[in-house]
């Protein structure tokens, strides 16, 4: 008898100590309803969105025109309650136009610091690469440390705070290409598809429907401030055993020592991985990590952060398919 109670304690221990999920699963299930109400397909790439929110990761969409970038990130941020800002880059675009600048008051005989657009909780840069590098490089502290420096004066920026960009991969002219250490700030890049043919038929039968009506304007309000900062916290708390931390040093290891990549992941790639593993974990309704999980988040991390061979990119190897033989290498383990 005695043995029973110490036993259903035990599982009761147990059962508490696991994360309750239930609410954030809830809060992401209506969150893709509302998106599935507009967009017609690229499930993995909405998946992979949330992930990034959950993760409080930053995410670069690329694709070619026409493929819903930048309505899906309008779409997304119409469903959290955030203070939301655009930003579209161009080539005359200052840094102080996106950072703020000081204003002097003639009343007070003083200098005020006006705040940019990059203050907010949910930022979309469209065409990230049409500013030039004087430009990119105001983003790089922001990006990483959430916050800014002007005049010797650090401003930080209020939690949660994410930026979308999105960029075009045919279009040259001008362009400027992104340096790697902005690269590197992005949790996932992201490549859009063109839709396939039922799909393509699903848009035109939806747009066809709208008739005078907006795509956006009946989009609801799922996720609060306060609800975002909780689950980013809950996701940080979910389990992962030693031996997924050591697959994902291989992995990333293994980008350093490929004859295919001319330049590897570095530390913070490996730091990615573990933060958006927990993310598909929590948005598959687990409190632990799977090597599935690793496997779904290496290529979105790493396929921006490597760089292949100039022999190798003549024959057509992209860094997407190295990064697929590595992970296909590395013995999962068990």
């Amino acid at each position: 008898m005695e043995n029973t109670s110490n036993q259903s304690e035990n599982e009761t221990i147990s059962f508490q100590a696991r994360l309750d999920l239930s609410e954030l699963q809830a809060g992401i299930a209506a969150i893709k309803a509302e998106i599935n109400s507009v967009i017609v397909g690229q499930h993995k790439m909405i998946d992979q969105l949330l992930v990034a929110i959950l993760s409080n990761g930053h995410v670069l969409l690329e694709g070619v025109p026409g493929v819903a970038k930048t309505i899906t990130a309008k779409l997304l941020s119409k469903t959290l309650s955030l203070h939301f800002s655009r930003i579209q880059f161009t080539p005359d675009l200052m840094p102080s136009d996106i950072l703020g600048t000081s204003v002097f008051d003639l009343s007070k005989s003083v200098f005020n610091f006006k705040k940019g657009p990059i203050f907010s909780n949910f930022v979309l840069i469209d065409e990230i690469n049409r500013a030039p590098a004087k430009t990119q490089a105001a983003l790089f502290e922001v990006m990483e440390e959430r916050q800014i420096t002007v005049e010797g004066v650090t401003h930080g920026m209020e939690a949660p705070f994410l930026v979308i960009a999105t960029q075009n991969p045919i279009e040259q002219e001008g362009t400027y290409r992104l340096p790697e250490a902005q690269l590197d700030r992005f949790l996932f890049k992201i490549n859009i598809d063109y839709p396939n043919l039922s799909e393509e038929i699903a848009i035109l039968q939806r747009e066809n429907a709208l008739q005078n009506k907006q795509k956006l304007d009946n989009i609801k309000q799922i996720l609060s401030q306060v609800d975002i900062i909780k689950y980013q916290s809950i996701v940080k708390q979910i389990t992962i055993e030693p031996q997924l931390l050591e697959y994902i040093a291989k992995i990333v290891t293994n980008t350093r020592e490929n004859a295919f990549l001319y330049l590897g992941a570095s530390p913070r790639a490996s730091i990615a991985i573990l933060n958006a593993a927990k993310g598909f974990a929590a948005l598959r309704g687990r409190d632990f990590v799977t090597p599935e999980d690793i496997k779904d988040s290496a290529v979105p991390v790493l396929q921006h952060r490597v760089m292949v061979a100039p022999e190798r990119e003549m024959e057509g190897l992209t860094g997407e398919q190295i990064i697929k033989q590595i992970i296909d290498t590395v013995e999962i383990p068990r």
